[in-house]
C-alpha cells in the first residue's frame, strides 16, 4: 500500500471515528483536525535554542524576509507559514477568537503588528503568503529552547512535545551550535512523542551559523563540514537524527533576498585595491570604522554586514573577483555555498517523500489511543482497521525500520548495516539510491541488482544463526528491496522477477514510498 492508496483508508478510519465519537466534543475537534491534516502540506518545524539562528533559516527556506528576527514579542510565538493567493496575517488567541492583522512591510520585511496583544495572549500567528516554496511545505517557526524565560521555553515544548495529543509537526529541522545537553533531551523527547511506539525518527539537525564556526574565515564552511560529520557519526546524536548539515543560515537568506544595490556595494569592495580591501575585511570593528579608502558609507557597510555577516562579505567579493558578474549569478553562488541546498534536498528526499507516513502514523496512534481509552460499543472493529493497515504499509514500517537499525542495531557488520540503512530510505527514497545505482542505470543492471539483494539478505534472514531481532529488520529490508523493485518495473514485474539463486519474488503488497503530491 502506498500513499496515494493508504490515504483514503486512513481518512475512512478517522471518519468512522467521527460517527463514533459524534457527541464527544472534545474528540470531534481533535478528529476534525486529523481530517484537515492529512489535507495538507508537509508540517515542518524548524526548532534550536536561542540564537541559533531560526528565524534566519526560515526566511532562506522560503525565499523572502518575512519570520521576525528581532528579540520583539513575535519571536516568542509560534508561528506557521502556509501558501496563500494573498498575504493574510492573524493572531489565533487562546480562546479561540481569531484577529486579523494588517500586512505591512519595511526595509523588505514584513512586520507582524501584534496589535498590543502580548506572547502569553496568543497561541500562535498564522501567515499566508504566496511563496512558491510554501506549496509543498507549511513552515514553522519555534520560540528557542532552553530560554531565559521559562515560559518561551515552555511554548516550543509544549508544542513539540504535547502531553495528550500528537506533535503538531510531522518533522523537524533542529539547529544546533554544539551538541548540549538540552539538544539531545528535546531530541529524544520529541521522537519518543511524535513516534509513539513505532519509535521513528524524522529530525535533521542542522549544524547552524556554519560561517562563524571559523571566525569567518573563507574556509569556515570547510570546518563545519568535517564538525558535522563528526557529530553525524556520534551514537547519540545518531539515533535522535536522520542526517547533520552544515548551513550558514545568513549567507543564504542573503543570497536568496540579494538587491541590486548590495550587488553594487559589494562589486565596490571586490575592486578595492588589495591591500586597502584586506585591512577593511580584517575584522567587524575595521568594517564599519569611518575610512576614507572606499566610498561606501559607513550606514550602507553596516547595512552589508548586517545582511551577509562579516564572511558573507568577505566570500561575494572573492566570488565577484573570482568571476561572478551579476547580482542573480552571485545570489544563486551564495546559496550553493551556504549549504541551504543540501538542507531542501534532504527535506525533499526524507520528509516530503515520506509525508503521507509521517501524517498517517501519528494519526492512526492518536485514533487508537482515544479508543483504548475511551471505548464504545460500535469501535471494536476501528481496532481492527488501524491494526490491518499498519500491518500492510511497510511506508509506516520503514519509518521504524530505520531508527531501529540506528537505535538497536542488528549483528550485521559495519557495510552490511550501512547497506541496509541504505535501502530503507536513509540516502533518498529513488528506486535507484536504494540499490546503490546509478539513475541511469539499464534494466539489466537493475533486475541483477535486484536479484543479488534479494539472495543476500534472504540468505542472513533464514539462517539458523541469525538471531530474531536481526532476522527481523532483514526482512524488512528484503520488502524495501521488493518495493524499489516494484517502482522501477511494475508490480507486475517485480512479482515475477527471478533472484539470482533462481528463487522467484514472491509477489507482496510492495510499497512505493512516495507520498502524495
Amino acid at each position: 500500500m502506498s500513499g496515494a492508496t493508504g490515504l483514503p483508508e486512513v481518512a475512512r478510519i478517522v471518519d468512522d471515528a467521527l460517527d463514533a465519537y459524534a457527541d464527544d466534543l472534545a474528540a470531534v475537534e481533535v478528529l476534525e483536525s486529523f481530517r484537515g491534516r492529512l489535507r495538507e502540506p508537509l508540517r515542518l518545524a524548524v526548532a534550536g535554542i536561542v540564537k541559533a539562528g531560526k528565524s534566519t533559516l526560515l526566511n532562506a527556506l522560503i525565499g523572502e524576509r518575512i519570520a521576525p528576527t528581532d528579540a520583539g514579542e513575535c519571536t516568542k510565538t509560534i508561528t506557521w507559514y502556509r501558501y496563500g493567493s494573498t498575504a493574510r496575517v492573524d493572531l489565533r488567541l487562546h480562546d479561540g477568537r481569531r484577529i486579523s492583522r494588517p500586512v505591512r512591510r519595511a526595509d523588505g520585511r514584513l512586520v507582524l503588528d501584534m496589535g498590543g496583544y502580548a506572547a502569553e495572549d496568543v497561541a500562535w500567528i498564522d501567515v499566508a503568503w504566496p511563496s512558491e516554496s510554501l506549496r509543498s511545505t507549511v513552515l514553522i517557526d519555534t520560540p528557542g529552547i532552553a530560554s531565559l524565560t521559562v515560559e518561551n521555553s515552555a511554548r516550543s515544548t509544549d508544542f513539540f512535545i504535547p502531553k495528550d495529543t500528537p506533535t503538531a509537526a510531522d518533522a523537524i529541522i533542529y539547529l544546533l551550535r554544539h551538541v548540549h545537553a538540552e539538544d539531545l533531551k528535546f531530541l529524544e523527547a520529541f521522537r519518543d512523542t511524535a513516534a509513539g511506539a513505532s519509535q521513528t525518527v524524522n529530525a535533521v539537525a542542522a549544524l547552524s551559523r556554519a560561517d562563524e564556526i571559523g571566525s569567518g574565515r573563507i574556509d569556515s564552511l570547510l570546518s563545519a563540514a568535517k564538525i558535522a560529520d563528526r557529530y553525524r557519526r556520534d551514537g547519540e546524536l545518531r539515533a535522535l537524527a536522520l542526517d547533520v548539515v552544515p548551513v550558514a543560515g545568513l549567507l543564504a537568506e542573503g543570497g536568496r533576498t540579494l538587491r541590486e544595490s548590495e550587488f553594487i556595494a559589494l562589486r565596490h569592495i571586490a575592486g578595492m585595491e588589495r591591500a586597502a580591501r584586506d585591512k577593511l575585511l580584517l575584522s567587524v570593528d575595521r568594517f564599519i570604522r569611518a575610512n576614507d579608502d572606499t566610498a561606501l558609507s559607513v550606514d550602507v557597510r553596516r547595512g552589508l554586514l548586517h545582511r551577509f555577516g562579516l564572511f558573507g562579505v568577505r566570500l561575494a567579493a572573492a566570488l565577484i573577483r573570482g568571476g561572478v558578474s551579476s547580482s542573480s549569478e552571485l545570489s544563486d553562488r551564495l546559496v550553493q555555498q551556504s549549504g541551504l541546498l543540501e538542507v531542501q534536498r534532504f527535506v525533499e528526499d526524507q520528509f516530503r517523500g515520506r509525508a503521507f507516513a509521517l501524517k498517517a502514523r501519528g494519526i492512526l496512534h492518536s485514533v487508537e489511543r482515544l479508543v483504548r481509552e475511551r471505548p464504545r460499543t460500535n469501535t471494536a472493529a476501528l481496532l481492527g482497521s488501524i491494526e490491518r493497515l499498519t500491518a500492510q504499509s511497510h511506508d509506516l514500517r520503514e519509518l521504524s525500520l530505520l531508527a531501529e537499525l540506528r537505535t538497536a542495531p542488528p549483528s550485521l557488520d559495519a557495510s552490511a548495516l550501512a547497506e541496509a540503512e541504505r535501502i530503507v530510505g536513509s540516502s533518498g527514497l529513488s528506486a535507484t539510491t536504494r540499490l546503490g545505482l546509478r539513475d541511469d542505470s539499464s534494466a539489466e543492471e537493475q533486475r541483477g541488482r535486484v536479484g543479488d539483494l534479494l539472495t543476500h539478505w534472504r540468505s542472513i534472514a533464514e539462517s539458523p544463526l541469525t538471531d530474531r531481532h536481526t532476522a527481523d529488520l532483514c526482512r524488512g529490508v528484503i520488502r524495501s528491496v521488493e518495493g524499489a523493485a516494484s517502482e522501477l518495473t511494475g508490480p507486475d514485474a517485480a512479482s515475477s522477477k527471478l533472484g539470482s539463486d533462481g528463487v522467484g519474488v514472491a509477489p507482496t503488497d510492495v510499497v512505493l514510498t512516495r507520498g502524495p503530491a
